[in-house]
């Protein structure tokens, strides 16, 4: 069949190359001028499956009710009228209970689990470099309440198969040497030896390169403007350059995916939340982290790509605005060099913000819709970059009619 998928970041391009693995003729349109320019240009690199315990759960109105107000919350609502916002709202509160929380726990771990293996064999089979590192990802806890909720979420972890255990303060610092500087105190927390990291726009750049030399067809600078339907299938993308026939279409559209098919009758419960990231030249410093590393007190990822050190975090609900708050900014500078005062420069940080795709439940919404020929790999939240092998390979199989390596059970939109 010949496929037009729609977004060329880390989701769109995985999903081009397994759709091409099975044989398809693909077409791969993006706005920008080259692969992995919006969310997957600087995000956290870090392929987390420990990092997937749910937004929503029994403790999460009260936090965010005690952050109202505060411009340096990890998570910032930025009230408005906004409809898009309430509707998700109402659901993503229907979600904070601990059963609920735990459904939707495996659903992101079967997905993630999956994926990270998916990586594997990709990397090995192409023999990708993306400033990768296999070291593991490291949980730091500042404090009682949060050692608590590692614990729990360890736990629960542990059930659905993801080797994650817990350690101690001094298992911290034999683990992460720089953290022995750590101007923070730190009371203990979890170790995943099997989580990753790497630079996901360097993945997906060398990954594009990799689908081009096998066939596909990426159309930069292209904007798609809409989609024509006729008898319950898509005929075609409508674009600023033109229209675009095939036999499936996919959208991997990220936080936009909602826009493009709002007119088509599909309403896809998916919110942008903005995250910033700040990336440190640590030239000439021997402070910075070899692991990667999650501070889950004050919600904030580490992953060292290269001589850079990746720091990522906060959330902020305020629709499609990628403007960047300095005192948020400068919040994670502050946490960034609290934590390893010795990774970097201060005066050499470059700044980043993109749009996370979420939804009220913390899986990504994968598969068909209402239109036979038009399918969804989009919502994955800030596990994007996590989940996008093992996405894009259960997608490409539900294409092909062939049966996915895993179930695919409540993670469509019928869900919703």
């Amino acid at each position: 069949m010949h496929v037009v998928i729609m977004g060329a970041g880390v989701i769109g391009t995985t999903a081009a190359w397994y759709l091409l693995q099975n044989g398809h003729q693909v077409t791969v349109v993006d706005r920008q001028h080259a692969s992995a320019q919006e969310t997957s240009f600087a995000n956290g690199g870090q392929i987390s499956a420990c990092h997937a315990t749910p937004w929503a759960n029994a403790s999460t109105p009260k936090q965010i009710i005690s952050w109202l107000g505060r411009e340096e919350a990890p998570l910032l609502v930025r009230m408005r009228f906004d409809p898009q916002l309430f509707s998700w709202g109402l659901r993503f509160l229907r979600n904070c209970t601990d059963a609920r929380a735990k459904r939707n726990l495996e659903k992101a771990l079967r997905v993630a689990i999956y994926s990270r293996d998916c990586l594997r064999n990709l990397r090995d089979e192409l023999d990708l470099s993306y400033d990768h590192s296999t070291r593991g990802i490291l949980h730091i806890c500042r404090n009682e309440q949060d050692m608590a909720a590692v614990e729990k979420a360890s736990a629960q972890m542990q059930e659905y198969g993801l080797n994650r255990r817990l350690v101690s303060h001094e298992e911290c610092l034999e683990i992460e040497p720089a953290l022995r500087s750590s101007n923070a105190p730190i009371i203990g927390g979890s170790f995943t030896p099997d989580d990753e990291s790497g630079d996901a726009r360097k993945f997906t750049e060398s990954l594009s390169a990799h689908c081009i030399a096998k066939g596909a067809d990426f159309r930069f600078n292209t904007t798609v403007t809409g989609l024509s339907r006729d008898h319950g299938k898509i005929t075609a993308v409508h674009t600023d350059a033109g229209e675009i026939k095939a036999d499936a279409f996919l959208v991997c559209l990220g936080s936009y995916s909602p826009l493009l098919l709002r007119p088509l009758g599909i309403k896809l419960p998916i919110y942008p939340c903005k995250g910033y990231s700040i990336s440190i030249d640590t030239t000439g410093h021997s402070g910075a982290p070899e692991t990667a590393l999650i501070d889950d007190s004050v919600k904030m990822v580490y992953s060292r790509l290269g001589t850079q050190l990746r720091v990522a975090g906060t959330a902020e609900l305020d629709g499609y605005d990628l403007r960047m708050s300095p005192r948020r900014q400068q919040l994670i500078v502050d946490k960034a060099l609290e934590l390893f005062p010795n990774s970097g420069d201060r005066a050499n940080i470059r700044f980043w913000a993109g749009l996370r795709p979420v939804t009220p439940d913390s899986a990504p919404i994968l598969g068909g819709t209402k239109y036979g020929n038009l399918y969804l790999n989009t919502g994955h939240g800030t596990l994007g970059w996590t989940m996008s092998c093992g996405s894009a390979k259960a997608v490409a199989d539900l294409i092909s009619n062939k049966s996915p390596d895993i179930s695919l059970t409540g993670l469509g939109i019928a869900r919703f």
